[in-house]
């Protein structure tokens, strides 16, 4: 089959194409369709099912440069993540966050049911691999509940594992040691709000990023608290994180339980926490997997070859 799409002239074609036709090169490959751009034709051929996602896929490609202005390889695949799932914009699950025509909507039936998850519950699990959106929509929920004034504070922790927790021995002083392990959290912030803005409400400590031994002792009332990579944290760890909730509060976990660093032989605490509160009223574990993720096309196929990997290696 052999669909041509004909571009307005005055659409601009370098931001719609991507840099070295960067952005229909990824539609071709997710699409498994021939592209071939001329003047202000697009021109598609392939099995009909493919040609007719890629035509919906360049539709809302079209669409979103309209609304905002901007259009990145990101950009791209989570719009072809949105046809492969046939999930349509939806406002009514869409987060808004402090930087201006800025909504962050689900790209995945998974996305979509963790956001339900984190607005619903004040207590939520989400186990996902690498790409899959569990700290960035977690980091999404708690700046639009910042923004409305439903809480007071944002909390986000992180076990800075690697170290061990003991970061004595690297250079610097405590925030220059630390730093690192929070740069994830600190990258979701950015994207969310101006840096200016970011650092006062750092400075105003209004949002905090700390590391999670940094929690032992506290009570938080009225904030959102979120534990990143949180397979990381021993039975003990993910108690003491667990009992800071205070009234008003909201809680999100998130982890990859395939990625756990723990020694060999302690037991991940978010592993056992999920274990022994399933069923528990007021509590949401949700799972999201490889057709969830949304980054850069190639990382779903790393994760799916390291899975096949893995379940041959066990045969």
């Amino acid at each position: 089959m052999e669909q041509t799409i004909q571009l307005d002239s005055a659409e601009h074609r370098l931001e719609l194409f991507g840099s070295g036709d960067e952005h229909l090169r990824i539609v071709r490959a997710r699409c498994i369709v021939n592209i071939a751009a001329r003047n202000n034709q697009i021109i598609l051929e392939g099995q009909k099912e493919n040609v007719e996602k890629a035509c919906s896929v360049i539709e809302l490609m079209r669409k979103h440069l309209v609304k905002f202005g901007k259009l990145d390889a990101n950009d791209v695949i989570g719009l072809i993540s949105k046809v492969e799932v046939n999930i349509e914009p939806d406002e009514e699950f869409g987060i808004h966050v402090y930087s201006p025509k800025k909504s962050i909507k689900p790209f995945t039936r998974g996305q979509r049911r963790y956001i339900e998850a984190m607005l619903n519950y004040d207590l939520t699990f989400c186990t996902g691999p690498a790409g899959t959106g569990k700290t960035y929509l977690a980091v999404a929920v708690a700046v639009s509940m910042l923004k409305k004034r439903q809480i007071r504070k944002i909390v986000l922790a992180r076990p800075a594992v690697e170290a061990g927790e003991k970061l004595g021995f690297l250079p610097g002083d405590l925030q220059a040691k630390v730093n690192p392990y929070l740069r994830p959290l600190f990258d979701s912030l950015e994207d969310m709000m101006e840096f200016s803005q970011m650092r006062k409400l750092i400075d105003m400590d209004i949002i905090e990023v700390i590391p999670l031994a940094f929690m032992r002792g506290r009570t938080l009332n009225e904030a959102c608290i979120i534990c990143d990579e949180a397979q990381n944290t021993s039975s003990s760890q993910m108690l003491m994180f667990l009992t800071r909730m205070g009234r008003g509060s909201k809680m999100i976990i998130t982890g990859d339980v395939t990625q756990v660093d723990l020694e060999r032989g302690v037991k991940s605490g978010m592993l056992d926490a999920m274990e022994t509160l399933a069923g528990t009223d007021g509590i949401s574990l949700i799972g999201l997997d490889d057709t969830d993720i949304v980054r850069h096309n190639l990382v779903q196929n790393i994760v799916q070859a390291y899975e096949a990997k893995k379940k041959k290696g066990k045969h």
